[in-house]
């Protein structure tokens, strides 16, 4: 009764159990590329697993991610030197990758080398009520109904988003301070402006806007963000809460 026979018997091998690949769905969730970037940004990322995502797929032996650091690797895991790989060398060099994955590369390559070429784009700065005005004049001068905007603004004060947070009728509309605030976290303003129209063509602010206004600014204050003006729009003129010194 030999070794062998004794194994063959029992079904067992005497050859090492290979390790098999460990596809990337069955990762822990935060080691998976794509909802790593979801939750973290793509700048926690490595070249590797962001390489991965667009590759979206390995070979037989390679997950994804392993694909991509081969490449990578092949490449001195230079950036530059893998943009000058071109369809026929990355699809001949790596098991794994066809002309589709390989134009998919080339494309987020050029993609890469056209932002870096373009000018950074400037935000327009407020520096006045008057640059408030005729930055929403046009949205707001002609409207048979009321609505309610905020500018958010970088701490330079330049512009970094601006919203319509409400509608309403021809004399109020009904504004909720979180959905006025909440834009600003996310875009982590140090800054913000309202502004609202009145189409009866009054100018003069309401107890409601004074009211709205203060509440406003006492809560901004509390996310450390500042309340630079309120600005009320009607048609060629405006009042500013700030150039009144309401604020």
């Amino acid at each position: 009764m030999g070794r062998n026979r004794c194994g063959e018997a029992n079904g067992i091998s005497d050859n090492p159990i290979l390790p098999r690949k460990l596809p990337i769905s069955a990762w822990a969730l935060d080691d998976r590329p794509r909802e790593k970037l979801l939750s973290r940004g793509a700048s926690a990322l490595s070249n590797a697993e962001l390489l991965a995502i667009l590759l979206g797929s390995g070979n037989a032996e390679e997950s994804a991610v392993e694909l991509a650091q081969h490449i990578l690797n092949a490449t001195g895991n230079l950036l530059n030197e893998l943009g000058k790989l071109g369809v026929r060398e990355l699809t001949s060099r790596f098991k794994g990758i066809g002309p589709a994955k390989a134009v998919t590369i080339m494309a987020a390559i050029e993609l890469g080398k056209r932002r870096a070429a373009e000018e950074p784009m400037q935000r327009t700065q407020i520096r006045s009520s008057q640059d408030i005005y005729r930055l929403m004049y046009p949205l707001l001068a002609d409207l048979p109904h009321e609505e309610f905007w905020v500018i958010y603004l970088s701490r330079s004060q330049r512009i970094l988003d601006k919203l319509r947070i409400g509608q309403g009728g021809t004399g109020e509309v009904i504004t909720d301070i979180r959905l006025i605030l909440k834009p600003g976290i996310q875009l982590l303003a140090s800054g913000i402006i309202a502004v609202h129209n009145h189409p009866s063509g009054n100018l003069q602010p309401s107890r409601q806007d004074n009211s709205l206004t203060e509440r406003l600014k006492q809560a901004s204050a509390l996310l450390d963000i500042h309340l630079m003006d309120h600005v009320i729009i009607t048609d060629g003129k405006y009042y500013s809460y700030a150039d009144e010194g309401q604020l």
